[in-house]
């Protein structure tokens, strides 16, 4: 039987102070695995990568990576261990090519194989071209690609990855994913934490959701999906104001008080998200609850989805991973 690459046993880490940021978990990535580790933050998503990369001591609990004890036989880890943090760990005065190279002597590469991994890693990353220009020039993206190739330059056995695509652009941010999966091909072991529900959806095997120091669900992202049950409809509501839209959120909830179909609502600075069951034959009787007359609930957009990781993320922690991104307008007029 194949013994998971990364394991984690009642993992437990309480700050001076006594804030108990990881409060006792537990969990197994397999070989090949890619687990996607989502939380808000200060859910306890970073100090567990932390812990995994040897930067950081538990207070108490397991935890083991490529069969060595994180504590105990560090040294082994971080042989085994690529580590890309959110923000670029780069030398801005050295070349994206002396980057790499400085890492792959750390690691003690051989000269030959570092020359060969580094060009490899230069090509791999669309970064041949700027390879000789100083990594304080290079763009966002590329800061990305150009740290994610020194993560990967003594082909590490598990590469952890926190917020790597955090502030890119959609283009940047798209690229890094194509190459994630191609890393993710090859079989290497990858934990990623993100933000970006649709960045989980796409790149992860497996998705683990913290929230508190705890991991409250844990499954693929289509049976998480699975489990939610409902659709979701996205209702965009007509006000003047918070005020008044808060004043709205309430009489919403006052209307569809009792509708059979209805399983939550989830109030947003735009309007409000609803979990219906079958929303497709939901929504006539939904509309005509909401234009009572009386009421001057006004409906200026809708729009009906399939249940998503953000939804499960809601059903489990009470709130939206991202809640900056809530003000979005929707996609379709009514």
């Amino acid at each position: 039987m194949i013994s998971p690459i990364i394991e984690v046993e009642n993992l437990v880490k309480v700050y001076p102070g006594g804030t108990r940021a990881v409060d006792g978990i537990s969990f197994n990535v397999e070989p090949g695995e890619l687990l996607g580790f989502l939380g808000p933050n200060g859910a306890g998503k970073t100090t567990t990568i932390r812990i995994l990369a040897t930067l950081l001591a538990a207070t108490s609990g397991t935890a083991r990576v490529a069969g060595f004890d994180v504590t105990t036989q560090a040294a082994d880890v971080r042989r085994r261990l690529g580590l890309a943090m959110q923000t670029p760990t780069l030398d801005a005065f050295a070349t994206g090519r002396e980057n790499i190279e400085l890492i792959g002597r750390m690691h003690r590469v051989g000269r030959a194989e570092l020359k060969r991994r580094t060009d490899e890693l230069l090509e791999l990353m669309g970064l041949t071209d700027v390879a000789r220009k100083l990594a304080g020039t290079y763009s966002g993206g590329m800061r990305r690609r150009l740290d994610l190739a020194c993560a990967l330059v003594h082909r590490p056995r598990v590469l952890i990855l926190d917020e790597p695509t955090e502030g890119l652009d959609p283009q940047s941010r798209i690229a890094l994913w194509e190459e994630l999966e191609r890393i993710s091909r090859d079989g290497t072991t990858m934990l990623l934490t993100t933000h970006y529900m649709e960045e989980a959806d796409r790149l992860c095997n497996r998705v683990a959701i913290i929230d508190n120091g705890r991991i409250v669900v844990d499954g693929t992202p289509a049976n998480l999906k699975a489990g939610i049950g409902a659709d979701s409809v996205t209702l965009q509501l007509e006000a003047s104001g918070s005020e008044d839209m808060a004043r709205l959120h309430e009489e919403v909830r006052g209307l569809l008080a009792g509708f059979e179909s209805l399983e939550s609502v989830t109030p947003e600075p735009f309007g409000v998200r609803l979990a219906i069951r079958d929303a497709g034959r939901a929504i006539p009787e939904l509309m005509r609850r909401l234009d009572r007359n009386g009421h001057d609930v006004h409906v200026i957009g809708l729009a009906v989805g399939r249940p998503s990781l953000d939804d499960v993320f809601v059903k489990y922690t009470g709130r939206r991973i991202r809640t900056e991104a809530a003000d979005q307008p929707l996609i379709l007029g009514w």
